[in-house]
């Protein structure tokens, strides 16, 4: 058995309505936010909720990756958080050397990749080699990477030389044309997604790996680096949302990146991907993001709910999601 036959029986396992259900969402929840405030589709509000939402956007489509193939990561919101205090720890000390300028930025985006991609191969090692779980070894590093945070800024908040932040804010409510470079590249980034998960190798190999761990290995596929892989892309991801988020506040703490594991596991299994894994669509998950965001956005333009209780909002839709999911397989 190939793993493009892997893959196919898994797409065909999936009805159509987990198709058009997540889209179906969105026109709902786009009709009702006109209805209740007028300006829930001006251009800046919309433009609001896709900056917003670039930052769980980008690490969605990495988590996209990770789950198709099996597996899990319940660190992302942690590493970055350790990832912004690691790159403005690493600015400010090279401000008196650098200056305030183009080197120093480039410094601290290399910082938060090469962080990000090393924070992921360790997950993805010790899940691969050492054999832990995905789940225990996500959970350990998330209170490593939020008591470093902690310890780094003594208990506080770690912020950016003003100058340095002036300097730096264009990278986040800068862009081309009216669009910001978040948004930008959260498209960018889910272009290469959809490409790799649609048409190649390496999508079908994560499809294949997480269908049927044993079937793929005797298709020749590596499941220990494809899985490896997988984790470091999304730490990579993670880095390049960091990247993106620093110049909004200028500052981490403790607090930074809460729920975001959680916003981008609802993400990746609203659209349509597989919480075991075998099935997973790119651009499901930005349909998955924008639902999410959405029910943020209107919750804070109206006094339906209050917004605190998006937290509970979102495990309810991941607990629907998965329950829905259940249903679909079984009739399939």
């Amino acid at each position: 058995m190939t793993t493009e036959s892997v893959n196919a029986g898994a797409r065909r396992s999936l009805p159509s309505m987990s198709v058009l259900g997540p889209i179906l969402a969105l026109v709902i929840l786009i009709v009702i936010g006109f209805s209740l405030n007028s300006n829930f589709l001006s251009a800046a509000n919309i433009t609001n909720v896709l900056a917003r939402s670039a930052f769980i956007g980008i690490i969605a489509v990495g988590m996209t990756f990770v789950i198709t193939a099996g597996g899990l990561d319940l660190s992302v919101g942690s590493m970055a958080a350790f990832i912004a205090g690691l790159m403005i720890l690493v600015m400010n000390a090279a401000l008196p050397t650098l200056g305030i300028g183009i080197p120093i930025i480039l410094l601290g985006m290399a910082t938060a990749l090469i962080a990000g991609i090393v924070a992921g191969l360790i997950n993805g090692f010790l899940i691969t080699t050492i054999r832990i779980e995905a789940f225990i070894v996500t959970l350990g590093t998330m209170g490593i990477y939020r008591s470093l945070v902690t310890w780094m800024a003594d208990g506080g908040t770690l912020s950016l030389d003003f100058g340095l932040r002036t300097f730096y804010r264009p990278v986040y409510f800068s862009g081309i044309l009216g669009i910001s470079w978040p948004i930008i590249v959260f498209a960018l980034t889910v272009i290469v997604g959809e490409i790799l998960m649609s048409r190649a190798r390496f999508g079908r190999h994560c499809a294949a790996t997480g269908s049927n761990e044993r079937v793929a290995h005797y298709s020749n596929v590596d499941v220990n680096r494809t899985r490896l892989l997988t984790y470091a892309m999304l730490g990579m991801l993670v880095g390049v949302a960091t990247i993106m988020y620093v110049p909004r506040l200028g500052s981490a703490s403790a607090s930074t990146g809460v729920l975001w594991e959680l916003e981008a596991i609802a993400a990746v299994i609203i659209g349509g991907t597989l919480l075991k894994g075998g099935f997973g669509r790119v651009w499901g998950t930005v349909i998955g993001v924008l639902i999410l965001s959405m029910i943020d956005n209107i919750l804070n333009l109206t006094d339906l709910v209050s917004p605190y209780l998006n937290g509970a909002i979102q495990g309810v839709i991941i607990i629907l999601a998965v329950i829905l999911q259940r249903e679909a397989k079984a009739k399939g």
